[in-house]
């Protein structure tokens, strides 16, 4: 089969679709885990505040906790 330049064929293009989807659900779940990790920290030290403050204080913790490291 010959393609044209720029073109790819079928099969190409659905495994670019897949790995576009891959990345998106990698992206999702690291970011779902960050928010679960920081609200648990939070709890534990018992403090309250607005949904943004709390996730941005979250990765604040724990960019602190990994520099220690």
């Amino acid at each position: 089969m010959v393609f044209a330049p720029g073109d790819k064929p079928r099969n190409e293009l659905e495994e670019v679709k897949l790995q576009n989807a891959s990345k998106q659900i990698v992206q999702n779940a690291i970011l779902q885990a960050v928010r679960q990790v920081s609200q648990e920290s939070l709890r534990r030290e018992g403090r309250s505040g607005d949904c943004r403050a709390r996730g941005e204080l979250g990765v604040r913790e724990l960019t602190k906790k990994h520099e220690k490291k």
